[in-house]
């Protein structure tokens, strides 16, 4: 998709800086009550300049590149929006992918013992991460904890790291509209380029997760850029650049800081996140619905429906009842209910806040811990073991159906084990499997995941043929032989 950005804002500084002498100069002679672009001292004022800013942090900002497998589900879970990580990684969309992408992103150190941020996208699936520094120095890197649902991730220089430069992270809610902020990053290729920019909103729901609470810039941000640091005018890291509109202008998207700090400590210790639940369906509350349920609130989130057996339903919540705070914090929309949930301890109780048919009352909960509901989480040793023996066995690599891929290809089960690679000259091939192909039966026995699949394989007697039920996305069913050297 074509992409028209936002020219850089030094063009249109120097636009500025030009025009301030032409125009006080043009002015002298106007009354200044009169002229209110005319400085109180009738002398120009100089723009600031960037520079040092630049200068004390731009050391911090790395290069990511990249070699990942690649995944099926890359791309389009939102068509308005584009995750920028540069590079290949295969054809336009609908065409077959290679089993490896390759790419550059960008990426800032917060640690001196190597630790350094970037997107989850950029290094998912990563078989090998290479990062450069802009002092010349280049490391290999290792993933240490991602999070797929914030698009956040964490990796470890290897090797000798002594002297290394770091950025710290500032305060995303203490950003105003209208404040200052520079990117730096890695677009196209071009390492260290640096734009500028307004804070043009905050808290943006773009769709691409349940915990979307976005920083918007109009900072020049361009594939590459994924993963880059949003400073502040003190040098402070206030976003995680992460999403453009697709064909937009000037509408670039970052992960605020303060988001990235409450998750650090878990990727660093865990190398995943663990959330709090509720377990309920919720929507925001308008003054529509408020009037239709005589409250006497505009904002809160309304309980739409209670799942069985949830934390929710075990306290006693209800459909329709409408949550304004949660543990003394107000609750403005359904959005900020569930973020604010998430980052609470599993196991712990809060105390909600709410309207049930007109009448304000107090419920405590004990909050759960949050089930894999888009089936996103890091595959487990014994899941990736299983994967590399059906590939060694019969040459096929699998992986668990992503739900999201579901339902954007239409396909009829929500279950089954999605072929990632096929190895040319092989079993899988002979027996026509492809990339992108689901594997839901084996021997007319459903398949629920990767691992059953490739547990299957593995256990196979030899000389054995496999048949196995397959279904084409938009295309139906069909079956496959697979022998079993």
């Amino acid at each position: 998709m074509t992409k028209r950005l936002t020219p850089p804002r030094s063009a249109l500084a120097g636009a500025l800086i030009l025009a301030l002498p032409v125009l006080t100069h043009a002015q002298t002679s106007t009354p200044a009550s009169n002229n209110p672009l005319q400085p109180a001292t009738r002398e120009a004022q100089a723009l600031p300049s960037l520079a040092p800013l630049v200068e004390s942090v731009k050391g911090a900002v790395v290069n990511v590149d990249v070699q990942a497998k690649a995944s099926m589900s890359e791309g389009g879970e939102n068509p308005l929006m584009d995750r920028f990580f540069g590079g290949g990684g295969g054809g336009p969309r609908g065409q077959r992918r290679e089993p490896v992408r390759q790419g550059a992103g960008s990426g800032f150190i917060i640690d001196s013992k190597g630790l350094v941020l970037t997107n989850n996208h950029v290094v998912e699936g990563a078989v090998s991460i290479r990062v450069r520094m802009d002092d010349g120095r280049s490391f290999d890197a290792e993933i240490v904890g991602r999070d797929p649902l914030t698009d956040v991730a964490l990796i470890r220089l290897k090797g000798k790291v002594d002297g290394l430069p770091t950025v710290k992270l500032g305060d995303s809610d203490g950003m105003r509209v209208g404040d200052w902020v520079v990117a730096i990053g890695n677009p196209f290729g071009l390492a260290s380029s640096v734009s500028s920019g307004i804070l043009s909103a905050r808290a943006r729901d773009i769709h691409s997760g349940p915990y979307d609470d976005f920083l918007q810039t109009d900072a020049a941000i361009n594939p590459g850029n994924s993963g880059g640091p949003l400073f502040n005018l003190k040098g402070e890291v206030v976003g995680i650049n992460t999403a453009i509109v697709g064909g937009g202008t000037g509408i670039g998207f970052a992960v605020p800081s303060n988001l990235v700090k409450a998750l650090l400590p878990q990727l660093e210790k865990d190398g995943a996140v663990t959330r709090a639940w509720l377990g309920i369906g919720i929507q925001d509350l308008t003054s529509d619905l408020a009037k239709a349920l005589a409250l006497p609130v505009n904002t809160g989130a309304i309980v739409s429906e209670v799942n069985d057996n949830s934390p929710a339903a075990k306290a006693g919540l209800r459909s329709d009842d409408v949550i304004v705070s949660i543990d003394g914090r107000k609750v403005g929309s359904g959005g900020e209910l569930t973020r604010t949930v998430a980052l609470k301890k599993p196991g712990s109780t809060s105390t909600l806040d709410l309207f049930r048919d007109g009448k304000r009352q107090e419920l405590k909960v004990q909050l759960g811990t949050r089930p894999d509901l888009e089936g996103l989480g890091l595959r487990q040793k014994k899941g990736a073991e299983s994967e590399e023996s059906s590939k060694a066995r019969v040459g096929v690599s699998l992986s668990n159906l992503d739900p999201r891929m579901v339902e954007r290809t239409g396909m009829k089960s929500a279950k089954g084990a999605l072929v990632t690679d096929v190895l040319p000259g092989s079993p899988a091939e002979s027996a026509e499997l492809e990339p992108g192909m689901v594997v839901v039966e084996v021997d007319r026995k459903p398949v629920n995941s990767a691992e059953e699949l490739a547990k299957t394989i593995r256990k196979a007697p030899a000389g054995s043929t496999l048949l196995l039920r397959v279904e084409v996305p938009r295309g139906g069913r069909y079956l496959r032989a697979l022998r079993v050297p």
